[in-house]
């Protein structure tokens, strides 16, 4: 007996369609628009093509925001990610001592941008801020304001501190999955610890340390508050990131055609990293379970 579908089902997701569409679809036209014009005034603008995705693509600006931003993403994969799963293996599971650590892991997620810059802005100076003063104390000569390694490793460490517990409470909702009979079997097997890691763990790990990685990366690759109200950009350019990059061209300069065709390169670099990294980690997944079978 064939089954007649009902299609009225769609008309429940019609309403986020719409949503989306409004949010989202209209605006990017928008932005795609503005990107092939050159735009002198609200009612005076003239089709250039593809001259701007030309201009911007050879504007070393871009070059230089592009490897800055590349360095500071890899860094904070390469530090949030590992930190993350020893934080989350190493929190307790039972009582009220998880609850106390998941709260305190939560609190920095819920404090907003621009005020984690403000904290860190006040954290880091060598007067009155406890991270440099005490560095000062140590003998170490550190100044954000003025040297532009101090700079771009103080936001490193700002965000390290900020999004760690992201990565964290992913991990530890990973682990709190997996069921207790695979720890029996290793007790049994007298497994090491770190064997229970290697062939227990890390494996149950895998999607929710993908959901990480991507959020992470995005997130970072996005960064535009933090820098901004640390250090502005500064000293120099050292923390100047391609959001800030655009922002300038956008806002400051007011040149929308080039900031418009801007804006897509760095929407497409995003999603091009963003699916490498997806395809990357599945396609290690998918490996691994076929040479287990």
């Amino acid at each position: 007996m064939n089954k007649v579908k009902n299609n009225k089902a769609w008309l429940l997701v019609l309403p986020m369609f719409l949503l989306v569409a409004f949010s989202a679809i209209i605006p990017l036209m928008t932005v795609v628009n503005y990107s092939l014009q050159d735009i002198f005034d609200q009612n005076t603008a003239y089709f250039v093509g593809v001259e701007w995705y030309q201009e911007v693509l050879r504007d070393t600006r871009l070059h230089d925001s592009l490897l800055r931003q590349f360095g500071f993403s890899f860094s904070v994969l390469m530090i949030e990610i590992p930190l993350g799963i020893l934080v989350a293996l190493m929190m307790p599971t039972r009582g009220w001592q998880a609850s106390a650590v998941l709260i305190l892991l939560a609190l920095p997620l819920l404090i907003p941008w621009n005020v984690v810059g403000t904290i860190w802005q006040v954290f880091a100076r060598g007067d009155i801020g406890l991270f440099g003063w005490s560095l000062a104390s140590l003998g170490v000569d550190y100044n954000y304001t003025a040297n532009p390694v101090d700079a771009w490793l103080t936001v490193l460490l700002m965000d390290v501190w900020h999004w760690t517990s992201l990565v964290a409470l992913l991990c530890y909702s990973g682990l709190r999955a997996i069921p207790d009979a695979y720890y029996q079997a290793a007790k049994i097997d007298r497994a090491s610890r770190w064997a229970v890691f290697r062939f227990i763990q890390l494996p149950r790990l895998k999607n929710v340390l993908v959901i990480g990685v991507l959020l992470r990366f995005m997130d970072s690759f996005m960064i535009y508050t933090e820098p901004f109200v640390l250090t502005g950009g500064g000293p120099g350019n050292s923390t100047t990131f391609l959001s800030q990059t655009l922002t300038q061209m956008a806002v400051g300069q007011f040149d929308l055609g080039p900031a418009a065709a801007f804006s897509l390169v760095y929407f497409l670099i995003v999603m091009l990293v963003s699916w490498l990294f997806f395809t990357t980690i599945t396609h290690m997944d998918k490996s691994e379970n076929k040479h287990d079978k």
